[in-house]
């Protein structure tokens, strides 16, 4: 789901907002040395070392060299991430309850049943504090969208170009479109098998017992080439006929179930059919080199300082 497309870099980080806030009203913080301080903002090395770690795979090895990598590419990105948030405060950036009411529901329609509850235990997080991120996320996304991103502009003699230089971008392969329908073991698979072969319709069976995130968009997996799936997948649906079902197919995820919808054949294709790509690939370019150079503006302005000697201790 691409409800959010760049500002979800940061949606990891989005706890540390919460302990710079505590760290700036605490009295703890004005006893304990500073690690890095934005403006009026401080946060200990105990606070960044805890957040640090919340990150981090359990079972994750890592060299003390490996480790001080991390943790300074994690500083960093902490460090932008709080310039952003504090510059949608001071611009007043806010979301309405209705934009944050349409983020949420596209969040449970790609979790069936309670597995987004299990999610967000999994992550030792509450529903409240979840959507907190989540309004956070949208905030800095709408202040991006508004203060970098509306002024890039990509017009057709930069489309021209860019198919002329990458004419080999355009060799699109053979294609298929199908849906799926995945369950967690074989003797229901032949259940839901029998249902379609009843006659039941592919995406209403799918929306009802499909245990895949696409459940809710009735299985549809899209146009892909071979590669882009798993082997099974290309096994399966590439010898399939257009409109047939597959049998049951085993893979790591459960037993799958397959229907091919369309076909496409190898093809180049030409600036007009390409035209809606390139526009999409030469914005993502234009604007990550706007945010860049915002990003840029926002640490000239704002005053910065990090204790390296604790970091590296």
């Amino acid at each position: 789901m691409m409800i959010l497309t760049r500002t979800f870099r940061y949606l990891s980080l989005l706890l540390l907002v919460l302990l710079f806030a505590a760290g700036c009203n605490s009295e703890l913080t004005s006893k304990v040395q500073s690690f890095i301080q934005i403006n009026d903002r401080q946060l200990s090395k105990a606070e960044f070392d805890a957040a640090f770690a919340g990150m981090l795979q359990s079972d994750q090895p890592l060299s003390d060299e490996e480790r001080l990598g991390l943790q300074r590419s994690f500083l960093v990105q902490l460090i932008d991430r709080e310039l952003i948030f504090l510059e949608a405060r001071r611009l007043a950036i806010d979301v309405t309850p209705e934009e944050l009411t349409a983020a949420l529901q596209g969040y449970f329609d790609d979790y069936p049943d309670d597995s987004f509850k299990a999610m967000l235990q999994e992550r030792g997080m509450t529903m409240a504090s979840w959507q907190a991120e989540l309004k956070e996320s949208l905030i800095m996304e709408k202040l991006l969208h508004e203060t970098v991103y509306a002024r890039v502009t990509v017009v057709d003699v930069e489309v021209e170009t860019y198919y002329k230089d990458n004419r080999e971008d355009f060799d699109r392969p053979a294609q298929v479109r199908a849906r799926q329908i995945v369950v967690a073991d074989e003797a229901e698979g032949r259940r839901v098998l029998g249902l379609l072969r009843q006659g039941q319709s592919f995406e209403t069976v799918a929306r009802k017992h499909s245990l895949s995130p696409d459940a809710q968009q009735g299985g549809d997996l899209g146009f892909f080439g071979r590669g882009q799936m798993p082997a099974e997948f290309d096994d399966a649906v590439f010898a399939l006929p257009v409109g047939r079902l597959s049998d049951l197919v085993k893979s790591e995820y459960g037993f799958h179930i397959f229907l091919v919808e369309k076909k496409r054949a190898a093809a180049r294709l030409s600036q007009k059919e390409a035209d809606r790509e390139i526009r999409r690939i030469l914005e993502s370019h234009k604007q990550e080199e706007a945010y860049q150079g915002w990003l840029q503006d926002l640490r000239s302005r704002a005053t910065i300082e990090v204790d390296w000697n604790q970091l590296e201790k």
